[in-house]
């Protein structure tokens, strides 16, 4: 037996098997692990905010009303009045605990314009928070503005240059070029309350408003409340997000339009059955090319994985207001090709809804490849809701046991407490028994750059035993040829613990795995060459 010696990776440093470093191999569904029991497997603790209608927060220390043409740094309690555009290439950069409250009188927006920058970094004991001038109880979606930020990376429009919608078309509305790795700055642990008043008569701007943003610039860990609009939208452009939370939102959670090519790992959607947009229909994902439905390129291609959605239907029970206009989970329209992978639904009336040529669907190219082909469990759907418009056939091949998945119910996700009633926080972990904690999928022709979870074709098998196991384990590798393989474990949360390589003859290789000094939990083992990745559940019991 060859005796594999693992090095314990320092602090638990996060890895990801992307070349690009941000997809993250985990193989739970959805957007939290199995519970520890402790606030380390959830990424809302902290940072984010459940009830911020009766959150009290300080008296402003001081007022920003007008344009920021140079370098500026926030701190304190500001109240920001008017459109304030960040301007002239200039950064605004927003110390952690900031607290940034907009002024409905005069609807108060932030704007960062091409060129420029916003850096928001805030931790999560000490977010940085944009939230209305209300006071407690009186707070309402669409009190403020909201943060828009326009970037020079691709957009599909006529020329690659279009205005941002809402505000008075000038060159500071500006968003598009041709550089799609563009940096605009970054955002960490932020919370944007209240936002989307409309600036003009059903021209309202969204919690969290993308243009073009490129893939230089970092969002992660941003939480969007009682929008007034979407609360996240991307028009165009490659930015990359991670732990995003929509919370209570008026029109939809996450809307996509204009060539937007990014990835979103980790998102939680929860919905308030009594907010939804009476002007047009509320959804949880929103997706078109343009406008007109259009062919232009780059296409509307985006990749979100690992998502968990609540409807305003919560879990099943709550029944819906007259006159309500929420309707689907997913409507992917007008020629777009973003794909979902590795998520959970339920609460929503209608599933998956796909319209226009089905056969853009269906097509594996550059431009028109879309994928809800790969498990995504919608849960606690009327019969015959789960999936809408379309052929009964074509939604046929979208289900199965190797695809999405309209079976599992919501015992069987077993979540946490993913219901405790508005204005409480949700726990959206998985419990160990949750037939959800494994099975995720990350095709390599949809996850560009990343190392996909498909077979060797050095490997026939692979075997890891025991398992549980409460000191070291064993791989069992047969091989059809002598290879070399690195072999890496994940811990819940997809960080990297322990790695070691390993030489492989023609035949079968035992490998023991030092795993006697990690803590009990539930781990990926995976095994890769330069080419894929083999992975395994281990679970080490103490």
């Amino acid at each position: 037996m060859k005796k594999i010696y693992m090095t314990i990776a320092a602090g638990l440093l996060s890895t990801t098997l992307s070349a690009q470093g941000f997809w993250e191999a985990v193989p739970y569904l959805g957007a939290f692990p199995v519970t520890d029991n402790t606030p380390a497997t959830d990424w809302t603790d902290s940072w984010a905010n459940f009830d911020p209608e009766n959150t009290v927060y300080p008296a402003t220390t001081s007022t920003v009303s007008t344009d920021i043409t140079s370098n500026t740094t926030w701190s304190g309690v500001i109240l920001i009045q008017n459109k304030v555009f960040v301007k002239n290439n200039a950064t605004l950069t927003i110390q952690p605990g900031t607290i940034i409250r907009g002024d409905l009188a005069t609807q108060g927006t932030l704007i960062i314009t091409r060129g420029a920058k916003i850096i928001a970094e805030g931790t999560a004991a000490n977010p940085i928070v944009f939230t209305s001038n209300e006071d407690p109880g009186n707070r309402a979606e669409g009190d403020w503005g909201g943060v828009v930020i326009l970037g020079k990376a691709r957009n599909n429009q006529p020329g690659g240059i279009a205005n941002i919608e809402g505000l008075t078309v000038s060159t500071d509305t500006e968003f598009g070029g041709s550089d799609d790795a563009d940096n605009s700055g970054s955002l960490k642990y932020v919370r944007i309350e209240f936002p989307g008043i409309p600036l003009q008569p059903n021209k309202e701007i969204n919690g969290l408003t993308f243009g073009s943003v490129g893939s230089g610039t970092q969002v992660d860990y941003v939480q969007v409340s009682f929008s007034g609009d979407d609360s996240f939208e991307w028009f165009g452009g490659t930015v990359n997000c991670k732990h995003l939370i929509a919370y209570r939102g008026l029109d939809d959670d996450f809307d996509t339009d204009f060539g937007y090519r990014g990835n979103v790992q980790f998102g939680l959607i929860v919905r308030d059955p009594n907010l939804s947009d009476a002007a047009g229909d509320s959804n949880s994902f929103e997706s078109d090319n343009d406008a007109t439905g259009s062919a232009a390129l780059p296409r509307t291609k985006a990749v979100f994985s690992n998502i968990t959605i609540v409807g305003p239907k919560y879990d099943g029970n709550t029944v819906l207001p007259v006159g309500e206009k929420f309707e689907k989970a997913f409507r992917i329209r007008r020629n777009s090709s973003i794909s979902i992978y590795n998520s959970l639904v339920t609460g929503w009336e209608k599933g998956l809804s796909l319209e226009g040529n089905e056969d853009n669907y269906l097509a594996v190219g550059a431009d028109s490849t879309t994928r809800f082909s790969h498990k995504t469990v919608y849960a606690n759907f009327a019969n015959a809701t789960v999936t809408v418009t379309a052929t009964p056939v074509f939604y046929s091949t979208m289900f199965g046991t190797q695809l999405n998945d309209s079976l599992t119910t919501i015992a069987q996700i077993n979540w946490v407490d993913m219901f405790p009633g508005l204005g409480s926080k949700p726990d959206a972990r998985l419990a160990a028994s949750s037939t959800v904690a494994t099975g995720a999928d990350y095709p390599v022709d949809v996850f560009t750059a990343f190392v996909g979870l498909e077979e060797m074709a050095v490997i026939n098998d692979l075997i890891l035993y025991p398992n549980p196991t409460a000191s070291n384990a064993t791989l069992m590798i047969s091989s059809l040829e002598n290879s070399s393989v690195n072999i890496a474990i994940y811990n819940q949360m997809g960080q990297l613990v322990s790695t070691a390589n390993a030489d492989l003859n023609t035949g079968k290789n035992n490998v023991e795995l030092s795993t006697n000094d990690l803590p009990a939990g539930i781990y990926t083992v995976s095994v890769s060459n330069s080419n894929s990745v083999v992975t395994r559940r281990l679970i080490i019991q103490k």
